[in-house]
């Protein structure tokens, strides 16, 4: 199952044509949660995203309550430069929700308080002082993709009881 990303209000076409080419890179779906300030065909966000639009999996959520009608909480991993645990801390699954802060790397207030335990450090490119938030998404990207594996190669499958194929048990 693919992964999500979901960016809450963006604010600058060209950084969020940057995070859909980064998750039309590896299949994973883009969830927009407006108000946006630039309209879906602005000519610098088109630019900016993939080659290929057509391969991108996105939505557009008109506001915050739209957007939790549509994801389940559950699913939902929540990143800010500021946070606390490592990313590769998070319970990556399939079908997880990698939830981004806005384009300075910070959460709102009000998941802050809501999903503590659920917020995690948005990786961050070496030597960067400043938020690259498609570089970011990138490395975030693909520690999910690695705590994915991992978590399936540690699901081992219990072997069913040995079955004996032929006459079964003679009678005596």
């Amino acid at each position: 199952m693919p992964l999500h990303v979901a960016m809450l209000e963006p604010q600058t076409a060209p950084v969020v044509g940057a995070v859909a080419r980064q998750c039309a890179a590896v299949d994973a779906s883009l969830h927009l949660v407006g108000p946006l300030p630039f309209a879906a065909d602005d000519e610098r966000f088109r630019r900016a995203g993939p080659d290929d639009w057509s391969r991108l999996d996105w939505w557009l959520h008109p506001g915050w309550r739209d957007f939790r009608d549509a994801m389940s909480r559950e699913r939902c991993l929540y990143f800010a430069i500021d946070g606390e645990r490592e990313a590769e801390a998070a319970p990556f699954r399939g079908n997880s929700v990698l939830v981004v802060g806005t384009e300075d790397g910070l959460l709102p207030e009000r998941i802050r308080e809501k999903y503590p335990q659920r917020i995690f450090r948005l990786p961050m490119p070496p030597r960067k002082r400043k938020v690259d938030l498609g570089a970011s998404v990138e490395l975030l990207l693909g520690v999910a993709a690695e705590g994915v594996a991992a978590r399936t190669a540690s699901v081992v499958a219990t072997p069913a009881a040995p079955m004996r194929y032929g006459r079964g048990r003679q009678r005596r």
